[in-house]
């Protein structure tokens, strides 16, 4: 069947049986069909279970349920799979669905099917459309739950194929989950596979249901192509037939128009409409040996210009899945760009079939295809780059990236291939020979010419690192990678760099803290703070006093708490309201957070309806809503000896990325005996820092102080008071 080339797989067509589920004599002779040996009483025994313990129960749709298990059957059937698989395809809803449990499926059909029962089952129970680390991690035991039988994935594939072929009986919001993580897990998963008919499936069904005007766009587009070019597809097919009989190479030729959803893509990759769009059509040529499949290329570019950049040549260099076939795009009748693959039936087959043909069979025997690849070195050739200690996002990110991307195949100077997704630059290619030589990179030579890292990497070329000891990842070097190993290393070496930068800033401020109580910041003070944090070392509190995960207030109170209540350390959580002049009698009074007003500045009071009255700086940006309420303005000023060390400001700091600066900065604030409660880090670039610092201050004299203070430093580039604009918090 060659599903690649239709518009739409059709789903499985048999006669009705009990309640219209499809009978068993239809599964049982399509296996026998190309199995001859197949035990269709086990695959009886198998359906009468199935049906016997879904009884009763039914689908979205008001079927018997059982039909969805048969369905699943009958698509593994088609892809010529072994008994065991069929059987579980048929049970692989009794233990999650039904009163069976693995002991009975293990003593009625043997363990070997048990486990592969059960393994579904336990795919079906994660919740891969969750966020976040959850779904990272619930994606690691997908891979897990494969790497023991991948047999459990091809089931629980086709069991999303049809749960997905009959996705309109649900509720749209369900079919819109459903619909996206086909799109983010199944579908790419199915084309890592090597199954790209049931990627291509997978996809335009997500497709038609996230995006259903599109998909209908692009097909009124073809039907209006049809009817103004007539059948192209038929035209060219018969052109290449000719060639290759000119050429005395015997083959089948079909041709396709694309699916919509890879036009949808195209048209979104390269900004351009449908219309400007020139290879929306492609042509498969399948020949009997590899000397014809070369043969056929040769005839094809001599009758047709070759697109330059368009030609991989996947049976010298087959995909990690065993992928083998030679693809060309050409300039074919009228001009328009048609993509060829050329492969050999065996080569077909494996295309087909993806990882699943290492259990296919042929001529009613199981069939050791040569180009079939070993699905359990597969498993390990997606997997073995995985560090123990990534990070779950990282883990899942990397995974994606390895099912989305196709390949390139670059050498390194002693000659060895090194594969490496398309985009990678050679900073991909450093890490993916060793994580010390990506961490070590400085420059690169591509066939023997310095080029800059940023480099998109082609085919076949030979590349050199040159490596400095002493160097460090850039963190602008994660915007130029796209391998999940060079991502992941860059980001535990930046991690790395950042916690020590903490550990820097959390020391200043300690010191700061404790030097305000007459204590000094010594080893035994931060074990024992961090024994009292629960904690497991100094450095942790330091870091998180960097970090602004704790302050120096809560790491005082943690070894001096009867200290603490007499001392003159500033009091981030005394928000006590100031003393004003101007309120009636009975009036509360609060500073604005918008523009946080101080001792020494002029203030005005907006009255709240019942809330009081709110106290802002004379130029406020917040006052310009209250112009139209002049009732509502009190004149306000600050009463007198109200220097207390408890009026919290925001500080916007624009400072060099270079060592020392940032602690630099807090020690000069601590000099001016104001206190830092939070840093928060707005932008980071390679080469300067944008912050905001909450520091409390005493009066705006203090706060002209610790301002004067950070501007002399000759790596401060800007330095002033931040404060909020109405329009910011809202968004």
């Amino acid at each position: 069947m060659n599903r690649e080339f239709a518009l739409e797989a059709p789903a499985p067509r048999a006669k009705p049986g009990r309640d219209g589920v499809i009978p068993v004599t239809t599964l049982t002779e399509l296996i026998r069909s190309y199995n001859p040996h197949s035990d269709s009483g086990l695959i009886e025994a198998a359906y009468e279970y199935g049906w016997k313990m879904h009884a009763g129960q039914t689908r979205w749709s008001g079927e018997p349920y059982f039909m969805h298990p048969v369905a699943v059957a009958l698509l593994l059937a088609e892809m010529k799979l072994d008994d065991a698989t069929i059987v579980t395809a048929l049970l692989h809803d009794t233990i999650e669905d039904t009163l069976s449990t693995y002991s009975e499926i293990a003593l009625r059909f043997g363990d070997e099917i048990a486990q592969l029962v059960d393994g579904v089952t336990k795919l079906t129970n994660l919740e891969l459309s969750s966020s976040g680390n959850a779904q990272a991690e619930n994606f690691r035991k997908l891979l897990m739950a494969m790497s023991k039988d991948l047999r459990v994935l091809l089931v629980k594939l086709a069991d999303r194929l049809h749960n997905m072929r009959t996705i309109k009986h649900l509720r749209p919001e369900k079919q819109a989950r459903k619909a996206r993580e086909t799109m983010d897990i199944f579908a790419p998963l199915a084309g890592r596979m090597g199954m790209q008919w049931m990627r291509d499936e997978l996809e335009d069904i997500g497709f038609s249901v996230l995006n259903p005007e599109a998909r209908k766009s692009i097909i009124r587009r073809f039907v209006k192509l049809r009817r103004e070019s007539g059948d192209v597809i038929a035209q060219i097919t018969e052109d290449i037939r000719t060639v290759l009989t000119q050429a005395g190479v015997e083959a089948e030729v079909f041709g396709r128009e694309k699916k919509p959803f890879a036009i949808w893509r195209k048209m979104e990759e390269k900004k351009e409409t449908f219309s400007r769009l020139s290879d929306i059509y492609g042509f498969r040529i399948i020949t009997d040996s590899v000397e014809d499949c070369y043969t056929a290329l040769g005839a094809v570019h001599r009758r047709w210009r070759a697109v330059p950049g368009r030609f991989k040549d996947y049976i010298s260099q087959p995909k990690s899945n065993g992928y083998r076939s030679i693809h060309t795009t050409v300039s074919g009748r009228d001009g328009k760009r048609v993509e060829v693959q050329i492969r050999t039936a065996e080569m077909h087959s494996v295309a087909e079939s993806g990882v699943a043909a290492h259990w296919s069979y042929k001529d009613g025997e199981r069939f050791e295809n040569p180009f079939a690849v070993d699905p359990f070195r597969w498993l390990r050739s997606i997997t073995e780059r995985f560090d123990d200690g990534e990070d779950s996002e990282d883990f899942l990110e990397h995974v994606k990236l390895e099912m989305f991307t196709d390949q390139v195949f670059c050498f390194t100077p002693k000659g060895e291939v090194v594969k490496l997704p398309r985009g990678a630059t050679p900073i991909d290619f450093a890490y993916a020979i060793h994580t010390r030589i990506g961490d070590s990179c400085v420059g690169a030579k591509v066939d023997g010419q310095r080029v800059p890292l940023w480099t998109k990497l082609r085919n076949g070329q030979g590349v050199t690192i040159i490596r400095a000891e002493g160097q460090r990842p850039q963190p602008s070097w994660e915007d130029m990678v796209v391998t999940g190993r060079a991502k992941a290393a860059i980001r535990r070496s930046l991690r790395g760099e950042q916690r020590a930068t903490q550990v820097r800033l959390g020391r200043e401020i300690a010191r700061v803290a404790l030097e305000r109580i007459g204590k000094k910041p010594t080893d035994k003070a931060l074990e024992t703070a961090a024994r009292r944090l629960g904690l497991d070392e100094a450095e942790d509190v330091l870091a998180r006093l960097g970090a602004a995960e704790l302050t120096g207030r809560e790491m005082v109170a943690a070894l001096y708490p009867e200290l603490l209540r007499d001392a003159a350390l500033p009091r981030s959580g005394d928000k006590t309201a100031p003393v004003v002049i101007g309120l009636d009698s009975g009036q509360v009074a609060q500073p604005a957070q918008c523009c946080n007003p101080i001792p020494g500045e002029r203030i005005v009071g907006i009255a709240i309806r019942g809330k009081g009255v709110t106290i802002h700086a004379i130029d406020c940006a917040e006052l310009s809503a209250f112009e139209d309420s002049p009732d509502r303005w009190i004149d306000l000023r600050w009463a007198e000896g109200q220097a207390r060390a408890d009026h919290e400001v925001r500080v916007e700091v624009t400072m060099a990325n270079d060592a020392g600066v940032l602690g630099r900065i807090c020690t000069l604030i601590g000099e001016q005996r104001a206190n830092i409660t939070d840093i928060v880090f707005t932008d980071r670039k390679p080469d300067f820092y944008r912050m905001v610092i909450n520091v409390e201050v005493r009066d705006m004299e203090h706060l002209t102080h610790v301002l004067t203070a950070i501007d002399a430093d000759s790596d401060v580039a800007q330095v002033r008071r931040f404060r909020q604009s109405p329009s910011s918090r809202k968004a």
